[in-house]
């Protein structure tokens, strides 16, 4: 049984705002160790599916550094499959960005059809789950399905974001709405599909020859299929999934990571989720720091008197003495300075939060700050903030009294209300 997994990983991800600013959202940082895309990676080499192809496009550096040739999921291979890294490209014919997901898939069939798979796995790389896929292209066989949908049951109020099935007592599909204004239920794909080969190459063709179609898995070729009446069928899934695709979702992912017990148990050693890793020093807890209910990653330092509530911290964010983080994700090499406090907040890559600044509002909302970013010392940054990258004190001299308003959108030198 031949499978090949296709990772779409080329979304721009412009609602989880200045994260997305110089990356990927596959590249996003996750869980103190992590990317976002090590989820998907871990779970296909956990399925023994070791012939993979990304598909990328919006600013894929971080994504193509972080990954490499595969190395640490065991993907540095070329007999037995391996890891692949597509971009848009121009050749004998016109191509362009991807249209769609079905047009990311389109554009890159010839490598698709290498190696005449019988089954290919469509996969999303911006997702956080465990699944082990050989359990669904069992599914899959046992159904004689020409495609099958992984679904999962969602909240009614939430079900106007996804497309939401029909389906008989044997969970064949007899509709399929993409992100309808007035669901008719909730059970909700997850954008992860196993098609059969032949099905997958007949409907993409197809689809390529309809006038303005979206081009895309869940506007297009799946509800095509369901009108055809082809075999799609549903296959029900009952673990953890949570699309980060919202800065309120990558903060809630965070927190069900701090639960009693975790939503996704990171410590499960017979499903491992890989990653390329950093050699840093351990972690340094100085005598009178307070660490309650959090995770902390290799090379972070925490100074005597400060305390870290409730958070995620990366590898070699430094908390000063005297400081507060509370109910926030802080990534890698951040720095927070004496006596300062971040109060339900996401804090980027290298960003400086200056001494005795208070950053975010645990009451009001998440505040963002951006990668590279330096709040100034005893400035007051309100709930519900995003501080674009790369800012410098220069860019905070506009507010009175060093108070930055709850809500501000600050980019470059000019605010604007969130």
């Amino acid at each position: 049984m031949k499978v090949k997994a296709i990772i779409l990983a080329g979304g721009e991800g412009t609602r989880l705002e200045i994260l997305t600013k110089k990356r990927a959202k596959p590249a996003v940082p996750f869980g103190g160790k992590y990317r976002i895309i090590d989820f998907t990676l871990s779970n296909c080499v956990n399925s023994n599916i070791f012939d993979v192809l990304i598909l990328t496009q919006y600013r894929p550096h971080s994504l193509m550094d972080h990954i490499g040739k595969g190395r640490p999921w065991d993907l540095d291979r070329s007999f037995t499959g391996g890891v692949q890294i597509l971009q848009p490209y121009k050749g004998q014919y016109d191509t362009d960005w991807y249209a769609g997901t079905a047009d990311a898939v389109s554009q890159n069939m010839n490598f698709v059809r290498h190696g005449r798979p019988e089954y290919v796995l469509v996969l999303s790389g911006d997702h956080i789950y465990e699944m082990d896929y050989d359990v669904l292209i069992q599914f899959h066989r046992e159904n004689q399905a020409e495609v099958t949908v992984c679904t999962i049951r969602v909240p009614m109020e939430d079900a106007n974001r996804f497309g939401i099935l029909d389906v008989d007592d044997s969970y064949r599909v007899k509709d399929f709405v993409e992100k309808p204004a007035n669901p008719p239920g909730n059970l909700a794909s997850m954008g992860v599909y196993v098609f059969d080969y032949a099905a997958l190459e007949h409907y993409i063709a197809l689809d390529q020859q309809v006038p303005d179609s979206p081009k895309d898995f869940g506007r297009s070729i799946v509800p095509m299929m369901v009108a055809d009446g082809r075999r799609v069928f549903a296959y029900p899934y009952g673990g953890y999934w949570i699309d980060v695709g919202t800065v309120e979702a990558y903060w809630d992912a965070h927190m069900d990571l701090l639960a009693q017990p975790p939503s996704l148990n990171l410590n499960d050693r017979t499903w491992i989720i890989h990653t390329r890793s950093e050699e840093r020093p351990p972690v340094r807890v100085q005598a009178t720091a307070q660490i309650k209910g959090s995770l902390i990653t290799d090379g972070a330092i925490i100074a005597d008197g400060a305390v870290v509530e409730n958070s995620v911290l990366s590898p070699g964010v430094y908390v000063g003495p005297g400081a507060v983080v509370r109910d926030s994700v802080v990534l890698n090499d951040a720095y927070i300075e004496a006596g300062a406090t971040v109060d339900r907040c996401i804090v980027d890559k290298i960003a400086v939060i200056g001494t005795q600044a208070r950053v975010g509002d645990g009451a009001v909302g998440i505040t963002c700050v951006g990668k590279n970013t330096h709040v100034p010392s005893g400035y007051v940054i309100g709930g519900g903030c995003i501080l674009d990258v790369d800012l410098t004190a220069a860019h905070f001299e506009q507010f009175a009294n060093k108070t930055v308003p709850d809500g501000t959108h600050l980019v470059g030198k000019r605010p604007r209300k969130a």
